[in-house]
């Protein structure tokens, strides 16, 4: 499967459609939630004296409700948006003194929703969000208190509390799930950015691989092309099947959404790798680098930024360069798979020379396999590689036991141990 650039451009307008539907959710239940705050205020100032408390609840809601439209649809620039914030703040100050109504924390949620989005740093999200907390509470106090007059100590205690936690715990959970959301939106949209710079590396080694089809070395180099075309397209195929299967588990399942999103990312730097080294080749440049340092980078990608884990003892071996790469491939796909088909999140990794063969093992402690191991196109292409230097391959597992992935290859294809430093 080939990746078109427009493929991108679907992605990032996809992105931009999300932003605004979120945009548009928050101005709608900012009106919903303005209307019913007036309809209360209208219960409670009915006399004549009350039209200038009720006026101004109304007056403020008008110029709120205008204020986030004009943020989220008008104003780009970030002092404005923060200066905006502030008449935001002073206005739901106002209405929160004129109605003493604990409700209106889903204003401040909703508000706020739309700066967490404008601001990149978690520490500045945070601190707006408990200076924020501060501003509801005292607010809503010295609402409540101006709105019940009369009360007694022990009510006006009671009722105070009870707003306020409730203020305050709708507050948080806003804070949480909208750092959760922006996190998942920023991942995907580093993963976008990751299928563009593969699709820009696939069209320049196309463009490299038409000039070079006319040299004498023109049978390597296309073997070379195609194994990018199989395993590359295979990789990015499964990036995009991942990324879409944790958009449907985002709300059903947050955790497998992460699992496939981590799987993804891992998928999508192997590709990214592999293509890299390829270039290198197509360009005639060698990547010197030794086996047991290229496994150890693997690994390292693997980990880096997730939560897995992989122990590995490698002997420093040499082999020739199509070796390196099927067992550089393997040990990216072992990885793979593990977590997007098994769940998994810990990895043992092994190379290791015995007495006339040297064995590449495997393992993990995913869901494993239930009944005969179907090999997809990772096994399918690790099988026929080692088949072809001579080498066979196990792969299997037990249900809730893990998964195992053993390659035994001749000695022959191997050039012995590096001296040790």
């Amino acid at each position: 499967m080939e990746l078109k650039f427009t493929e991108q451009a679907k992605i990032d307008i996809a992105s931009s459609k999300f932003i605004q539907g979120i945009k548009l959710i928050l101005i709608v239940l900012l009106a919903s939630v303005e209307i019913a705050v007036i309809a209360t205020a209208v219960g409670y100032y009915v006399d004549v004296r009350s039209v200038l408390r009720l006026t101004t609840v109304i007056v403020c809601c008008v110029a709120l409700a205008f204020l986030v439209t004009l943020d989220a649809y008008v104003v780009k620039n970030f002092s404005a948006k923060m200066s905006c914030y502030g008449v935001d703040t002073a206005l739901l100050l106002i209405i929160c003194i004129m109605t003493g109504n604990s409700f209106l924390a889903i204003l401040y949620c909703i508000v706020l929703t739309q700066i967490y989005m404008t601001i990149d740093k978690f520490r500045d999200k945070a601190i707006l969000f408990g200076i924020s907390c501060g501003t509801f509470v005292t607010s809503f106090i010295i609402g409540w208190v101006f709105a019940n007059e009369g009360a007694s100590i022990y009510n006006s205690v009671v009722e105070i509390l009870t707003g306020a936690v409730f203020g305050l715990l709708a507050m948080l959970i806003d804070f949480i799930v909208v750092q959760f959301l922006l996190g998942f939106y920023k991942q995907n949209k580093e993963l976008s950015a990751a299928l563009k710079e593969a699709d820009e590396s696939k069209a320049q080694l196309k463009e490299a691989y038409e000039e070079l089809s006319r040299t004498a070395v023109f049978e390597e180099r296309n073997r070379i092309a195609k194994d990018i075309h199989d395993n590359a397209g295979h990789s990015m195929t499964t990036v995009i099947m991942q990324t879409e299967a944790a958009k449907l588990l985002f709300d059903k399942d947050p955790e497998e959404a992460k699992n496939r999103i981590i799987a993804a990312n891992i998928q999508a730097r192997n590709a990214l790798e592999q293509m890299r080294e390829s270039v290198h080749l197509l360009a005639g440049r060698d990547v010197e680098r030794p086996l047991k340092q290229a496994l150890e980078e693997i690994v390292s990608q693997s980990i880096d930024g997730t939560d897995i884990k992989v122990r590995y003892d490698f002997d420093d071996l040499q082999a020739d360069p199509e070796v390196e790469r099927l067992l550089c491939n393997s040990l990216k796909e072992c990885i793979s798979n593990g977590i997007r088909h098994g769940g998994a999140t810990a990895f043992y990794a092994e190379l290791k020379r015995t007495e006339d063969t040297v064995r590449f093992f495997v393992s993990d402690n995913g869901s494993g396999a239930s009944g005969e191991v179907k090999q997809g196109f990772g096994l399918k292409s690790m099988k026929d590689k080692a088949e072809e230097y001579g080498g066979v391959l196990r792969a299997e597992g037990e249900e809730g036991e893990g998964f195992e992935v053993e390659l035994t290859l001749p000695e022959g294809v191997f050039k012995g141990e590096r001296a040790q430093s």
